[in-house]
């Protein structure tokens, strides 16, 4: 008899520690909203912008664009990528370019590429600058209505500006350009998190950044982005948020004090 009870208990035991761990290994159930392979996303963003660049020999030459030519609020759009293979994995890609062409007269005597442009001038300043992301997002939290993440990313800007100009030179009328191209490809790391007010309304916050200091090369770079998302059914949905993107290098001889601030808005797909 006591045999027999003692092999029940045993196996009410075991019956319940079986359960308990099935009930441990199956991961929680998501909402409707995260169960995707592919996100596209489209997101209009009209920022405010310091634009700095510092060139030539000895860097002495600094312009600031946005002093110097007025350059002002435009709208910009950026393209978005997810692939998810996996619940708590996925690998992330962006683009978006800043073009700005401004024409002015110049205010006072300005220095770019060790070339002078006289105040009064009649210039132009053409600027692109190339904001490519590469990244890779490891939600070590993932709960069913929200997860926490790892984001390691590589962080590739290219940089090109031409200024030309008309003006009187030693009493003569010249034309004068300058031009800067320079890449500068940076390592990034940071966090996201996310949580649902319900199975269609989301609010995300992510930041990564990347500082290096060294006597030819500089490198400073923050992306803070945040955000909220309505999703309107399974595919589709509307995003709106606030980003502000920081950039601070030196390489060679050119140096860029850069950023981005503002709100954005978009829509997004899921499949």
């Amino acid at each position: 008899m006591k045999i027999r009870m003692r092999t029940s208990v045993v196996l009410a035991v075991l019956l319940l520690a079986t359960r308990a761990e099935a009930q441990f290994a199956a991961p929680e159930p998501i909402v409707p909203a995260e169960d995707f392979k592919v996100e596209l996303g489209l997101m209009f963003w009209q920022p405010t912008p310091e634009l700095s660049l510092t060139t030539g020999d000895d860097r002495v030459g600094t312009v600031d664009f946005v002093e110097e030519f007025g350059i002002s609020e435009e709208s910009f759009r950026e393209f978005r990528a997810v692939l998810k293979p996996a619940r708590k994995h996925k690998i992330r890609f962006s683009y978006l370019t800043f073009r700005y062409d401004q024409d002015a007269v110049l205010q006072r005597t300005i220095t770019f590429q060790n070339l002078t442009f006289p105040v009064s001038a009649d210039a132009n300043a053409d600027i692109n600058w190339d904001l490519y992301r590469f990244g890779y997002e490891w939600d070590f939290i993932s709960r069913s209505r929200g997860f926490v993440g790892l984001i390691t990313e590589l962080s590739f800007n290219r940089v090109e500006a031409d200024v030309t100009a008309t003006g009187q030179v030693l009493g003569q009328t010249q034309s004068l350009s300058a031009s800067v191209n320079q890449d500068a490809p940076v390592p990034t790391i940071g966090g996201i998190a996310r949580g649902y007010l319900g199975e269609y309304v989301s609010v995300t916050s992510e930041f990564t950044a990347f500082r290096y200091e060294g006597d030819t090369f500089r490198g400073k770079f923050y992306d803070f982005d945040l955000y909220g998302a309505a999703h309107l059914g399974k595919n589709l949905g509307a995003q709106v948020g606030y980003r502000s993107v920081t950039v601070d290098f030196l390489v060679d001889n050119d140096a860029g004090d850069m950023k981005m601030k503002g709100p954005y808005f978009g829509g997004f797909l899921r499949f």
